[in-house]
């Protein structure tokens, strides 16, 4: 019974992606997914990669349709950079926690206390925290992004992980922190890294920056999803201990068929990510659902936090000047 469940999943599966590629035709449509989707996702993508590949990619993006296979936040920062483009939303209700932490209220009351210091906002918000912040940054860039800044003091929001992270990188620089949270990245331990380390002897540990500081000690290496491809790529270790969403294994699995990598915990999920599935993806490509937009008076001033982190990134060339 159950290989024969195994089969006849498999080939949905299969049919599917079919009507994926028929109804991408039919709509002039491109998916664009994220590192921690379910694998037969990942499998369906015309493009994947972090918040700062993803950001990057949707400018030069040639089509009418795009498709983001992430989170609502990843979807608004999509059309914030492409508003002359349709952006869908397979599940609505795939949000992040962590952007959930910080409101535009709040943002501008913490800004009267500090007056005159720039917001740094991680990626990982709302249009409407974007448009109340001066520049934005994603795992990959917040260093050089904070760096790059001529003021001392920077309110940083809202992830007091990454932000300290950057603070141990620029002492020099005073971070005010705001105190949201990745829920999964949170959950990683020292003692699990620790226990993982012992079990693995020969694995190296990489370590998202969302991750607790006493558990970035411990590792090798600091990276985004997208500078974990990058390190590993480059390594000559054969094992590595991955303390990101598990969705990351298989695309490092995929690029490094030679290597091996492991969870320090078995909890490290974001359910929000992984609400999207091969039928709701193709739910949105037939019925053109859930169009995600931004109030203009919002999107023009996040639009600007946008493009000047693109800016400080390299990517002043790929601005697109249609989304100014």
């Amino acid at each position: 019974m159950q290989k024969y469940t195994e089969n006849t999943n498999k080939k949905y599966a299969e049919k599917l992606k079919r009507r994926i590629t028929q109804l991408k035709k039919k709509r002039n449509a491109v998916i664009i997914v994220h590192n921690y989707q379910r694998d037969e996702v990942q499998d369906i993508a015309d493009i994947t990669g972090d918040s700062l590949g993803l950001s990057r990619a949707a400018i030069k993006i040639d089509a009418d349709i795009i498709v983001f296979c992430g989170v609502h936040f990843m979807a608004e920062t999509a059309y914030i950079l492409n508003c002359n483009k349709t952006v869908l939303l397979p599940v609505k209700e795939a949000g992040c926690p962590m952007a959930d932490m910080i409101t535009p209220e709040a943002l501008r009351a913490k800004k009267e206390q500090y007056p005159g210091v720039p917001v740094v906002c991680y990626v990982n918000t709302s249009a409407d925290i974007k448009a109340e912040s001066d520049i934005c940054c994603t795992s990959q860039n917040a260093v050089e992004v904070v760096s790059s800044l001529k003021s001392k003091r920077v309110l940083f929001v809202p992830d007091r992980n990454l932000g300290a992270y950057v603070q141990s990188c620029l002492p020099d620089k005073d971070i005010i922190l705001w105190e949201g949270f990745c829920p999964t990245h949170i959950s990683v331990l020292p003692d699990q890294i620790n226990a993982a380390k012992r079990l693995y002897p020969e694995a190296e540990f990489i370590a998202h920056p969302e991750c607790d500081p006493a558990v970035l000690k411990l590792a090798e290496n600091v990276a985004s999803t997208g500078g974990m491809i990058k390190y590993v790529k480059r390594s000559r270790c054969k094992e590595f201990i991955i303390g990101t969403e598990l969705g990351m294994l298989y695309r490092l699995r995929q690029d490094n068929p030679d290597k091996k990598f492991y969870l320090p915990t078995g909890h490290l999920l974001c359910a929000n990510m992984k609400l999207t599935t091969l039928g709701w993806i193709v739910n949105a490509l037939e019925l053109m659902v859930h169009k995600i937009t931004v109030p203009e008076h919002i999107r023009g001033r996040a639009y600007y936090a946008v493009e000047r982190m693109l800016k400080i990134s390299g990517e002043k060339k790929w601005v697109s000047v249609s989304g100014a």
